[in-house]
């Protein structure tokens, strides 16, 4: 397996999206990294999108740091813009980055990235959506599937997901 050793966090919060946040997390137990779900509160469960799947915190973003990770992943959705509204979520995604470790995002989950003031100077990607607030953090918009500028791992829309899973093993296994 691939990642053996590795530790990632994933981010989770109300109206994630299913796939975005499924698979990545199945993606990289897969290959052998252990998974930590990070929410707002221990213990919370979250509904999807969709509203056809709950997936439940094992840890607050309060209550972890960033050191024990090799990643941070930022599913899309509707969460990310309620997730970078709490600082604990904002403080590990920063210190990530600021650790050199991986960052991933998709679709929507570049909300969190421009609210850990991270964007600057990047290329950057995910829905069309977000396309203004990406530009306005400083980042340069590029309409790719998915690619990796530094230590960020960016993919678009959950049809990406292939691609946006492949960068972040690859991202993972080069650390």
């Amino acid at each position: 397996m691939r990642l053996d050793g590795k530790k990632v966090a994933i981010l989770v919060g109300p109206g994630y999206e299913d796939l975005e946040f499924w698979v990545p997390l199945m993606r990289m137990e897969e290959e052998g990294a252990a998974v930590t779900i990070v929410g707002i509160h221990a213990g919370e469960s979250y509904t999807s999108k969709s509203g056809g799947l709950q997936a439940t915190a094992e840890v607050g973003a309060d209550e972890i740091t960033a050191d024990p990770f090799d990643a941070v992943i930022v599913p899309g959705g509707w969460a990310p813009d309620k997730l970078r509204r709490y600082e604990g979520v904002r403080d590990l995604v920063s210190r990530a980055y600021e650790q050199g470790k991986i960052v991933a995002s998709i679709c929507h989950g570049g909300l969190v990235l421009i609210s850990a003031g991270i964007l600057r100077g990047h290329r950057a990607t995910g829905s069309l959506g977000i396309k203004d607030d990406v530009v306005n953090a400083g980042a340069t918009w590029v309409d790719q599937a998915a690619f990796r500028d530094g230590d960020i791992v960016w993919g678009r829309v959950v049809a990406d997901i292939p691609a946006f899973c492949r960068e972040l093993v690859d991202a993972l296994e080069g650390q």
